[in-house]
């Protein structure tokens, strides 16, 4: 009896190997239903921090179909060789604890979490009293910042969007400066103003100079924008001094998020020389609550551009990391009944990669920390619907954006609303992001 016991477990155990989407996507994956459509698949399990009318302690959750998994009540279920010990990290009102765990920690919880939900497993499918205390409707909950960001850095790493704001304001011959094929250019943001999806922005007021000829004024942005973005969330450091080289950046990459990172180009434009952006970008970043695992992504990996000239060895690496994510913006104003597509792009348009943004940040000795924030810069293809920006769509506001309607738009209007989604395109499934939205109040006068 105890023989067929263990051949029995042994079962179970393929099953469940089975079950998990690196060896068939063709099963049924989980007892929690997914709809095809559904940006939480079995195959993404994002992290997040929410809260519910009826609890507001911030807690840590997974989303799958329509329900969150809160790990703060399963936490004693993780208990492999890396989180045996360190379960508490599932009981902080932020993922920055868990982040900072390390790579081979993530990978253990990940595959905890999923058989945890799979179809084979019975502790939490059979359980009804665990079930009810382990799951929330993902309708009901409230989310949060995922995580405490320290720092925040900005990068430019898209070639299409630099040359587009090199050619309208240097000129075609001078569009790339002369070190952005040599290194992936960035600065650092302002980490206090990066908010979650669904909290409101205000458009900023500050200097201007819209006549070259005239001193500047003092006023309202009249040319707020987007910008269409992705973001990595850092997860385990380094310490001061000791850069993290290119062959071990993928173990402190944590996961990503979309993220609009709203521009008020009037006063960039005024300020920016020579230290770079200031009032014109501070003023609010927006991210989706969700935070994708790097392992769900690594399926949708693909070949990384060709960098021309060869970048300098600490730059170097030959495997795959740019991703196949499809990308959309779009605006609904308020006298609109539904909202306008007005850009379909790609994260495989990234120039430098993720890794090269993280090894480059470092090389210097600077020490990132688990919860600091790194995003692309704007995303844009080759196609005009593939600009990333409204700077680029209206190309600087020499041409209207049609919405629909008899509604147009160069930069945005108050009331409107932005909304970023994207997701990975799997046979029958959807790794995707969740919305990442925002909606412009109007300006208060200093």
């Amino acid at each position: 009896m105890a023989a067929v016991n263990i051949w029995k477990r042994l079962l179970t155990l393929l099953l469940t190997l089975k079950s998990i989407p690196e060896y068939n996507c063709n099963l049924k994956m989980s007892f929690v239903k997914v709809d095809e459509n559904s940006d939480f698949s079995y195959h993404n399990l994002p992290y997040g921090v929410f809260s519910t009318p009826d609890n507001p302690r911030h807690r840590i959750g997974v989303a799958i179909g329509d329900q969150v998994l809160d790990l703060s009540v399963i936490k004693s279920f993780f208990n492999g060789p890396c989180l045996f010990a360190r379960q508490d990290v599932f009981d902080q009102p932020t993922l920055n604890a868990f982040m900072g765990v390390g790579h081979e920690a993530w990978r253990e919880a990940r595959r905890t979490v999923q058989t945890l939900l799979s179809a084979n497993e019975t502790t939490l499918r059979d359980d009804a009293n665990l079930r009810s205390r382990a799951f929330v409707p993902l309708s009901s909950v409230k989310m949060h910042l995922p995580a405490e960001i320290g720092d925040y850095t900005d990068f430019y790493s898209s070639k299409d969007h630099a040359t587009n704001v090199g050619i309208m304001f240097r000129g075609k011959e001078n569009a790339l400066m002369p070190n952005w094929l040599r290194l992936p250019v960035g600065y650092h943001g302002r980490a206090s103003s990066v908010v979650v999806s669904g909290t409101p922005i205000r458009r900023p007021s500050g200097q201007m100079r819209p006549d070259p000829s005239n001193p500047p004024v003092f006023g309202q942005s009249k040319q707020l924008d987007i910008e269409l973005e992705m973001a990595f969330f850092v997860g385990g450091g380094n310490r001061l001094g000791e850069p993290i080289p290119i062959d071990k950046v993928h173990q402190h990459i944590f996961g990503m998020v979309l993220m609009n990172d709203w521009s008020a180009r009037d006063i960039q434009a005024w300020e920016y020389v020579p230290l770079g952006p200031f009032l014109g970008k501070n003023f609010g970043t927006t991210i989706s609550p969700w935070v994708v695992p790097m392992e769900a992504l690594m399926p949708f990996a693909e070949p990384n551009a060709v960098q021309d000239p060869e970048p300098l060895p600490y730059l170097r690496h030959d495997d795959a990391y740019t991703f196949n994510i499809n990308l959309f913006v779009s605006v609904k104003g308020e006298g609109m009944r539904e909202a306008a597509t007005i850009c379909k792009s790609n994260f495989r348009y990234m120039y430098w990669t993720m890794k090269q943004q993280l090894a480059h940040h470092t090389v210097n000795g600077c020490n990132v920390r688990p919860g600091d924030l790194l995003a692309s810069g704007t995303i844009s293809g080759p196609d005009p619907e593939s600009f990333g920006s409204l700077l680029e769509l209206s190309w600087r506001g020499s041409k209207s954006i049609d919405l629909g309607g008899g509604e147009t738009r160069t930069f945005l209007r108050d009331g409107d609303q932005v909304t970023i989604t994207g997701y990975c395109e799997g046979n029958g499934y959807r790794v995707g992001f969740g919305p990442c939205v925002g909606s412009i109040l109007p300006a208060l006068q200093p």
